[in-house]
C-alpha cells in the first residue's frame, strides 16, 4: 500500500503535534508523514527498530504510529521500550496483518489503539483521541472462514514465539517456507 486515504482529522489533533511514523515500507511511511505535515503536524520517520528507539529518545514524539510487521521484528516487541523511554507517548498500531491476538496483545503492552490498513488520516488521528470502547460496534454477520481461523491461530503461535518464523513453523509442524507462504496470503475478514 503506497497511499494514505485522506479525511478530516479531529480538531484537537494539533494539541499533540509531534508524530513518529515507524514502518519498514519507506514509501508508505513518507506518504503518511507528508500527510501529517499537510495537517500542520510535525512528523519524522523510522524504518527499523534501532532508528525508532533513537528518534523516540531524541525527539520525544507525543504520538507514535507503529507498524505491526517490520522487516526483522514484530512491532509488538517495540511497544514496551518505546513507552519506557518516552512514557507520555501514545502509540497506535497500524497494520495490514491484523489478528485478534495481536490486537489484544498490543493493547495489553500499552498501545492506545489498533487499526487495520488502509486507514485514512482522520481515522488514524481519531484512534489517538478515543478514550472509551464502542458498545454499539457492528457484529459480524457470519462466523470467520476456515482460512481466517487458520490465520488467527498462526498469528497467535507466531506471537508466542516472538515473531520467530522457524520456531513457529516447528511448533505448527510445518515447513518454514510453507509458513512464509501462508503469512503472505492474508485472508478476508469474514
Amino acid at each position: 500500500m503506497n497511499a494514505v486515504p485522506t479525511d478530516a482529522p479531529p480538531e484537537n489533533a494539533r494539541q499533540h503535534s509531534s508524530y513518529l511514523v515507524v514502518d519498514d515500507n519507506e514509501v508508505f511511511a513518507q506518504t503518511l508523514a507528508r500527510t501529517l505535515e499537510q495537517q500542520g503536524l510535525s512528523a519524522s520517520v523510522a524504518h527499523d527498530e534501532a532508528t525508532a528507539y533513537r528518534q523516540n529518545t531524541e525527539q520525544r514524539p507525543a504520538r507514535i504510529i507503529l507498524d505491526l510487521k517490520l522487516a526483522d521484528t514484530s512491532g509488538l516487541g517495540l511497544i514496551s521500550r518505546l513507552k519506557r523511554d518516552n512514557p507520555s507517548a501514545e502509540i497506535v498500531i497500524l497494520t495490514g496483518y491484523s489478528s485478534i491476538n495481536t490486537a489484544v496483545e498490543a493493547i495489553k503492552l500499552g498501545a492506545k489503539n489498533y487499526l487495520c490498513k488502509p486507514a485514512g488520516i482522520g481515522e488514524i488521528l481519531n484512534a489517538f483521541e478515543r478514550e472509551a470502547g464502542d458498545p454499539d460496534i457492528a457484529l459480524a454477520e457470519e462466523p470467520p472462514s476456515v482460512d481466517r481461523l487458520e490465520w488467527e491461530h498462526i498469528q497467535r503461535v507466531l506471537a508466542e514465539h516472538d515473531g520467530n518464523i522457524s520456531a513457529t513453523a516447528r511448533a505448527l509442524g510445518m515447513h518454514r517456507r510453507t509458513l512464509q507462504r501462508k503469512l503472505q496470503k492474508r485472508p478476508r475478514r469474514k
